[in-house]
């Protein structure tokens, strides 16, 4: 290793003691307040995707999932290089619902369902007649069909046997239920998966969708596998386990930096993908997460529900060791780390 090699790891080296997390917190909290709330329009996918200060707090909340989750689907090089077998896939893969291609209507009165089949919706999604009724056989296997022209009424039986062995009567509520669930049934694509549009990357073609499916978009013939990546953190925690989750928050947060053309060092944002997913799943930086299992009653106490932190210490009688930053603020001592973690012994004289 050279003098130079030398000089550059020690610049990046951190000082033993130093307060990394509250410098962490200081390098992200304050460009995060000076974000715009400018909405990003993503290429293609109609839909605004929350950017900014908005989903950085999704972030860092561990949502369930985004606001407007996303899913980019890259394909295998037969496909990849041809825009029109990219188009065939993002066709594949879009979800296409009974109610967007027909009409469905329930008559209560004589107990049956009419679905009327669109042939100029159904020629825009390229869906047929037969893949109509195909979805209908899948949603209702025990239910009659008849057909007219273009319009399947479907006659579920009068009476029906329940798993106990009793004979229920058909009601106007089952009916009306069925009706829901026929207009939400899917007559081609991945469940979850909605909008998917074409775009071209470096040298090649891939697919970005409006939802998130992993698994089923995986199981599409075109898309490579190994190459989907969805912006819904807990999905990829789900699916690719707890490191592909880490690496996710590291560059969603990094892509809302960059977009507000904010330059934050990568340690910083690195140190928050670790405090949330070191314990193996990913935990909320707010007090269900990683603030309400501090070590010290006085630091929950001082984040939020400080009535209810003393109560419970108090009747339990905790003890509080002063280990963190905040509690030894709080009794006005010394803050253990950088020069505050170091106690200095001098050597009396002598006395001769």
């Amino acid at each position: 290793m050279t003098e130079k090699d030398k000089s550059k790891k020690s610049n990046v080296m951190i000082a033993p003691f130093e307060a990394v997390g509250v410098v962490c917190a200081q390098s992200i909290g304050e460009p995060g307040t000076q974000m715009t709330m400018r909405t990003f329009h993503y290429a293609g996918v109609a839909e605004h995707v929350p950017t900014g200060l908005p989903r950085l707090i999704e972030i860092v909340d561990a949502k369930k999932e985004p606001k407007k989750a996303i899913i980019d689907m890259h394909l295998k090089s037969s496909y990849a290089r041809s825009s029109t077998e990219a188009e065939k896939v993002a066709k594949d893969i879009a979800s296409v619902f009974v109610s967007d291609v027909a009409s469905v209507e329930d008559d209560l009165e004589n107990l049956v369902i009419a679905v009327r089949f669109n042939e100029k919706d159904g020629k825009a999604q390229g869906i047929t007649f037969h893949m109509l009724k195909k979805a209908l056989e899948t949603v209702a296997p025990d239910t009659k069909m008849d057909e007219h022209q273009n319009i399947i009424t479907l006659k579920p039986s009068k009476e029906k046997t329940s798993a106990k062995g009793e004979k229920k009567k058909l009601t106007a509520k089952a009916v009306r239920k069925l009706t829901q669930k026929v207009k939400d049934a899917i007559v081609r694509g991945v469940k979850g998966i909605s909008r998917a549009v074409v775009i071209k990357g470096d040298n090649e073609y891939f697919v970005r969708a409006g939802g998130f499916n992993v698994l089923g978009a995986s199981i599409h013939a075109g898309v490579d596998a190994n190459r989907i990546y969805t912006n819904n953190i807990k999905e990829m925690e789900k699916v690719y386990g707890i490191e592909a989750a880490r690496a996710a928050i590291i560059k969603e947060i990094h892509d809302v930096m960059e977009m507000q053309k904010l330059s934050v060092d990568i340690r910083h944002i690195m140190l928050i993908a670790d405090a949330m997913t070191y314990s193996g799943t990913v935990k909320s930086i707010g007090r269900h997460g990683l603030s309400g299992e501090k070590v010290g009653v006085l630091g929950r106490a001082a984040f939020e529900e400080t009535i209810k932190h003393l109560i419970n210490a108090s009747a339990t009688a905790e003890e509080e060791k002063l280990i963190g930053v905040t509690e030894n603020i709080i009794v006005g001592q010394t803050v253990p780390v950088g020069t505050g973690k170091i106690k200095l012994i001098m050597k009396g004289k002598k006395k001769e």
